[in-house]
């Protein structure tokens, strides 16, 4: 029987608590200062050189500090973001599973295999990064994850939600 080996993602979830969420809170945190430190460079930089290039070229001084605000005002929304998450993880309860990525693995396809199951349905939960569980869910249990993961899309306001990206499987 011919068979063969194809990579896959597999879902990494993690089990509450208190030294996780110490990690993520201090991981998130850094993330959000090293952020509001390129902010700082970038406005410090950006002033310095907007005022020599104003002396020659206004037009395209203008120009750049609007390239700069706009670029600040990014970099500022993704660390609110950065922070809004790191309040969240305060909020976890502790025994609670939450999705921390995906790893890569792989698996062996032989013919007969259900390639969804294969391909789409494993877990691997770890706790403080020993592994607790591998599961490998049904094709009915992926389904009723993508169906609850839409559902829940469609229910809130943010018509722009992305709703694969809240499926708790790969």
């Amino acid at each position: 029987m011919a068979s063969v080996t194809i990579k896959r993602s597999v879902l990494l979830k993690a089990v509450v608590t208190e030294r996780l969420k110490a990690e993520v809170t201090a991981e998130l945190q850094e993330a959000a200062d090293e952020i509001a430190r390129r902010i700082e460079e970038l406005d410090t930089a950006g002033r310095r050189y907007i005022t020599d290039l104003q002396r020659t070229d206004l037009q395209r001084a203008m120009a750049l500090r609007t390239q700069v605000e706009t670029e600040k005002k990014r970099q500022q929304e993704v660390r609110e973001g950065l922070l809004a998450r790191r309040e969240a993880v305060g909020k976890w309860e502790m025994g609670d599973e939450v999705v921390r990525g995906t790893i890569e693995g792989v698996v062996e396809v032989n013919e007969g295999d259900n390639l969804a199951v294969l391909l789409g349905g494993t877990e691997v939960v770890v706790e403080d990064d020993i592994v607790k569980a591998i599961r490998v869910l049904s094709p009915g249990e992926l389904s009723m994850r993508l169906q609850d993961a839409i559902a829940s899309a469609e229910a809130e306001e943010d018509a722009d939600s992305d709703v694969l990206g809240r499926i708790e499987t790969p």
